[in-house]
């Protein structure tokens, strides 16, 4: 008995990651649980396990005084020096009271908090693992779907995909293999809860250091994301190394790199910028593919107003202002475009003030997929 009984806190702690002094705990805390109830006792007892043995003790604990009022937690000092003559007041005696048939009583009875106290275990192992995981990317299958959430296995739990996290361009089905963002981990009396996304700009950083090695070993570094997840987002890319072109590392050989996210992203378009602590050149390169004429920068208020080519109107604000909108979440700044001829009309441009021009088209400084060739 006592070989199986090891065998098998061994074979826990190898495939549930569980401590045996975690079982041990559990069992004994069952044992005296089984021993007060079945034998009607309140003492304070201790229960002691031998694995080498296989046997299960177990030790009633009183308190060594001068005076006895309660007989199953007190003992006089008179009687304990029966036991020992070294024993002193206030010191503690142990006294074996192990009924006959306790352990078949024990194990019935301590089966169901055993069970409970691994179920624990286990849940504390799972959020130990996962909590580490929190604003990470992690490969997931879909199990099923409801009007709420899509059910997402991540191995050992099933995490929770929102419709609101979700993409407006994807049909998700059982079996699909998806990555996803953990946005949530948290303790439930159920155990782990976990939330996911597809559509945080998290998730779109996190693709890019996968596939990009110059951004996961710290040579070119992701400073914003801008998304508005399954139709196109925008990255400002920096390194400080003047060889290296951050912009085409995250293109790759041929696009290949931001192909492999675009794909991962079922089309979402993905403009790659290069950053500039300087608002002028910054905010000029966020409204690419756009040729910006001239950026007059408001510094009190964090605004900018852009002045572009009056056929680059349109195209500088984008469909529904998704473009401007996109580069004023890309840089922080207020942007306020404006056609050259307006600008003139309102005596705004040309501008004395100082100015960042930036009528160059650059691969070095700006990547549209849609742009992009072989």
């Amino acid at each position: 008995m006592s070989s199986e009984l090891f065998d098998a806190l061994t074979l826990m702690e190898k495939e549930k990651g569980i401590s045996k002094d975690v079982i041990i705990e559990a069992i004994e805390a069952a044992l005296i649980s089984a021993y007060k109830r079945n034998f009607n006792q309140a003492q304070n007892v201790r229960v002691d396990m031998n694995l080498e043995t296989g046997t299960m003790r177990v030790f009633a604990r009183k308190d060594v005084v001068d005076e006895v009022f309660d007989s199953r937690l007190e003992i006089s000092i008179q009687e304990a020096r029966q036991i020992d003559p070294n024993y002193q007041e206030n010191d503690v005696v142990e006294i074996e009271v192990t009924p006959k048939d306790f352990g078949r009583i024990a194990a019935q009875t301590a089966k169901q908090v055993v069970t409970q106290r691994v179920r624990e275990a286990e849940r504390g192992v799972i959020y130990s693992e996962y909590i580490e995981r929190e604003e990470d990317i992690m490969t997931g299958i879909v199990q099923r779907l409801d009007s709420k959430f899509i059910y997402v296995s991540l191995g050992k739990i099933e995490a929770l995909l929102p419709v609101n996290e979700q993409m407006p361009n994807e049909h998700y089905k059982p079996h699909d293999r998806i990555k996803v963002f953990l946005t949530k981990v948290e303790k439930t009396t159920k155990g782990p809860q976990i939330f996911v996304s597809r559509s945080h700009p998290g998730l779109l950083k996190r693709l890019f250091e996968l596939e990009v090695p110059e951004i996961y070993d710290g040579t070119v570094e992701i400073k914003s994301v801008a998304r508005e997840a399954g139709d196109r987002s925008k990255i400002s890319v920096h390194c400080d190394n003047p060889e290296v072109d951050p912009v085409g590392a995250c293109v790759g050989p041929k696009g290949q790199r931001v192909q492999a996210i675009v794909n991962e992203l079922k089309g979402e378009k993905i403009d790659i910028v290069r950053w500039s602590k300087d608002p002028f050149e910054f905010v000029a390169n966020a409204l690419s593919p756009s040729k910006v004429l001239e950026v007059q920068v408001n510094e009190e208020e964090k605004a900018t107003t852009v002045i572009v080519p009056d056929y680059q109107l349109s195209l500088a604000i984008g469909k529904r202002g998704q473009n401007a909108r996109l580069a004023a979440k890309l840089t922080g700044w207020k942007i306020d475009i404006k056609s050259e001829s307006e600008a003139e009309e309102l005596g705004i441009y040309p501008s004395l003030s100082l100015s960042k021009n930036d009528t160059e088209d650059s691969d070095d400084e700006f990547y549209d997929d849609d742009n992009f060739e072989d």
